[in-house]
């Protein structure tokens, strides 16, 4: 485990890129933390970090899950509306082989992998952000 503390979207940005190197195809990153926490900042490093463009990443609230094409396939997925049931429907698992997979709300997938890597965003007053990684 490990804790970092930022103190702007950029240094968050920053962190989810130097992550980027501990990850590849198949691995699940789970992203928990409220509204505004920075998870969406978060993904946009770890796209850069795998080779993509950070410019497209935004929050798929509504689209549900978004692409994110590089060296390195990103699916970016977010989970916010939707029921634990809806989740089981998604098959999130396709999604993983050939991936990274970023999951933002993933108290909602009944059926994350026990090896998946957890990040945890939490507001420390202000623009800092405490952000624990686990796994």
């Amino acid at each position: 485990m490990s804790v970092h503390i930022t103190g702007s979207e950029a240094e968050t940005s920053a962190l989810g890129r130097e992550f980027a190197a501990r990850v590849g195809p198949g691995a699940v990153v789970l992203l928990d933390g409220p509204l505004g926490a920075g998870k969406t900042a978060f993904v946009r490093g770890l796209a850069e970090g795998l080779g993509g463009s950070g410019d497209a990443v935004s929050s798929p609230t509504f689209t549900i899950v978004q692409e994110y094409r590089g060296p390195v396939l990103l699916q970016h997925v977010d989970l916010y509306r939707l029921s634990p049931a809806e989740v089981d429907d998604l098959a999130l698992e396709d999604l993983m082989e050939d991936s990274v997979l970023a999951v933002e709300w993933p108290d909602r997938w009944r059926r994350a992998p026990s090896d998946a890597i957890l990040i945890t965003i939490a507001h420390e007053g202000g623009d800092h952000r405490r952000i624990t990684i686990s796994g």
